[in-house]
């Protein structure tokens, strides 16, 4: 199992290639010229911007650190993905006042435990991982962009809440019609 490490990178960032409706979402990571991007969905990096604000809330860590800058700049070129996230896990680790991302290629299988009473996970032998360690600060600002790379998306319907095309869309709560 391949593990892509970065201990407090230069920049760990989220964005997105194309155009509303039929975007990709990327998380990058990149320390020197060393770059690794890696794709998922849009309701991950939700889940996991979400996740981080209240880890850092939670255990205080961002309230004595100073911001840091915000980074809107685009993603780096080109833009290859090593695998596609299937699982995300995030972490506190208090020794070293950070938090631990990691990403896992493909899904979590999980299988009974020799003894019968738990699930336990199993890893594929070929799956990747991505694991970054970044401070307070700078996970307070991947969530900020990350949040608002979401937010950019197609706006809601009034009636549904679904998503609208440019086109406009078949509205289940106007009984099928087109809004």
């Amino acid at each position: 199992m391949p593990v892509i490490e970065y201990d407090r990178p230069d920049r760990f960032i989220s964005g997105t290639v194309g155009p509303p409706g039929q975007r990709t979402f990327f998380l990058q990571v990149s320390q020197g010229r060393r770059v690794t991007s890696v794709s998922l969905e849009k309701q991950q990096v939700e889940v996991l911007a979400d996740r981080v604000n209240e880890l850092l809330d939670e255990v205080g860590a961002a309230a004595d650190a100073p911001p840091a800058p915000e980074d809107n700049a685009p993603l780096s070129t080109p833009i290859e993905d090593e695998f596609r996230v299937g699982t995300l896990s995030l972490a506190w680790e208090e020794a070293r006042h950070a938090v631990v991302i990691e990403c896992h290629d493909g899904e979590v299988q999980l299988e009974p435990s020799e003894e019968g009473d738990e699930l336990v996970e199993v890893t594929q032998p070929d799956s990747s991982v991505l694991r970054v360690i970044v401070g307070p600060a700078d996970a307070r600002e991947f969530a900020r962009r990350s949040l608002a790379a979401v937010a950019q998306g197609r706006p809601p319907c009034p009636f549904c809440g679904g998503p609208l095309d440019t086109e406009g869309h078949i509205c289940p709560r106007a009984n099928g019609y087109r809004r």
